[in-house]
């Protein structure tokens, strides 16, 4: 159980949801349970079992598929987008195979249902827990409606107690591990590091770009503006969409292509229609992953105005297939855009002007192709440092010092 240094370890990675439901978290754990696996440890990965007929498939990480543990799970009625599963809080099988397993270290993707059966687990092997914060949870409060303010102060204190029961909370980008530490004070638990989510570098690059232009009925000089994510009010793209409107009236061969789909599709879709933005918008849905980032190659720069992000995973992704990046500043742009070198970091202050700043941005990179084709190259070259191997042997690094510290 003290995993000395160099030899295999075995982790068990507990997660509140799971593919085929894509999302931010779904990736980056498949990414952890993969490459752990590549790395040569071995992974046990409890997931909350797919809707009858469904199959998890993969979302492009490389590495052996892990060993899964189904933890009886179910749809959310109304809440969750559809596919979106969780776990029943029960005792199951999983849980039981996961206590057999006997694991060096218990990963937590989630601090509700799956996390407290990670605390659980861990406590009974013996074992360090260590937590990602992939979400910024306060940023969707306005899901809650009227309990939205009441559901927030309950919830900060929950985290503040889950996190103080971990050995080591991870955080995908440094400003929310310094907000982490801040909450925490001056408690002696958890160590908390940043460690980003790694990407599939070497995969993107090599995809074949696939041109959006033919399938939105674009002129073949047009310079192709991508944003990929999912469709929701707290990525904010109808701040995106008014800032295009703008940069659009000045340089007229801009189109804006959102890969993605989610709640605030139709709303999105009826701004594009109207007389600004009409046909120069393309909104693809939802779209298989491999899919989403070939189109995204196929792309001339990226944009993005998010300011709920815990590390921007798409940033990663669009400076790995080569694009320059324009992006509202906020949580984790400054981890993953070097502005001035492979993109603009556009100020977020004062509020009312962020659109107009942002179509500058735009504007500044549409007239100018040779800072564009310098900034795709830097974007290019320097996207190793989001590489899965660094982001593993990272996390690996702290599950051996954890370890040490116990023995």
């Amino acid at each position: 159980m003290t995993g000395a240094a160099g030899r295999p370890l075995r982790v068990a990675v507990l997660t509140e949801s799971y593919l085929p439901y894509l999302s931010g978290v779904t990736v980056s754990t498949e990414a952890l349970a993969r490459g752990l696996g590549a790395a040569g440890h071995d992974v046990l990965l409890l997931a909350p079992r797919p809707a009858p007929g469904a199959e998890p498939g993969a979302a492009g990480a490389s590495g052996p598929d892990p060993s899964l543990a189904w933890l009886p799970s179910f749809q959310v009625p109304g809440l969750a987008p559809a596919g979106y599963r969780v776990p029943w809080p029960l005792p199951s099988a999983a849980l039981r195979k996961a206590a057999a397993f006997r694991p060096d270290v218990v990963h937590a993707q989630s601090p509700f249902v799956s996390g407290l059966m990670a605390r659980r687990l861990a406590r009974r092997v013996g074992a360090p827990l260590v937590f990602t914060h992939h979400t910024r949870f306060g940023d969707y409060r306005h899901y809650l409606g009227p309990l939205a303010a009441p559901g927030a102060a309950l919830l900060g204190r929950y985290l503040l107690a889950y996190w103080s029961g971990c050995a080591a909370v991870v955080a995908p980008g440094s400003e929310l591990a310094a907000e982490i530490r801040g909450r925490l004070g001056r408690r002696m638990r958890p160590v908390v590091r940043t460690i980003p989510t790694g990407v599939e570098v070497a995969t993107i690059r090599t995809l074949p770009a696939l041109d959006p232009r033919p399938l939105a009925g674009w002129p073949a000089d047009a310079l192709v503006v991508a944003t990929l994510g999912r469709l929701a009010p707290e990525k904010s793209q109808e701040l995106l969409l008014e800032a295009f409107a703008r940069a659009a009236q000045r340089e007229p061969r801009l189109r804006l292509l959102m890969i993605g789909g989610g709640p605030s599709e139709g709303s999105l879709r009826a701004r594009a229609a109207a007389s600004d933005l009409s046909a120069r918008v393309h909104l693809t849905g939802q779209r298989p992953r491999p899919a989403a980032l070939a189109l995204l190659r196929g792309a001339d720069l990226f944009a993005v105005a998010s300011r709920t992000e815990t590390q921007g995973l798409v940033l990663a992704e669009a400076l790995a297939a080569g694009l320059p990046v324009v992006a509202l500043d906020g949580p984790g742009v400054n981890d993953a855009v070097r502005n001035g070198i492979d993109g603009l970091v556009v100020a977020a202050d004062p509020a009312g002007d962020r659109a107009a700043r942002l179509a500058r941005a735009l504007e500044r990179l549409a007239a100018d192709p040779a800072t564009r084709a310098a900034m795709a190259g830097a974007a290019f070259a320097g996207a190793d440092r989001f590489s899965v191997e660094a982001a593993i042997g990272t996390m690996v690094e702290l599950y051996r010092e954890l370890l040490a510290g116990r023995r």
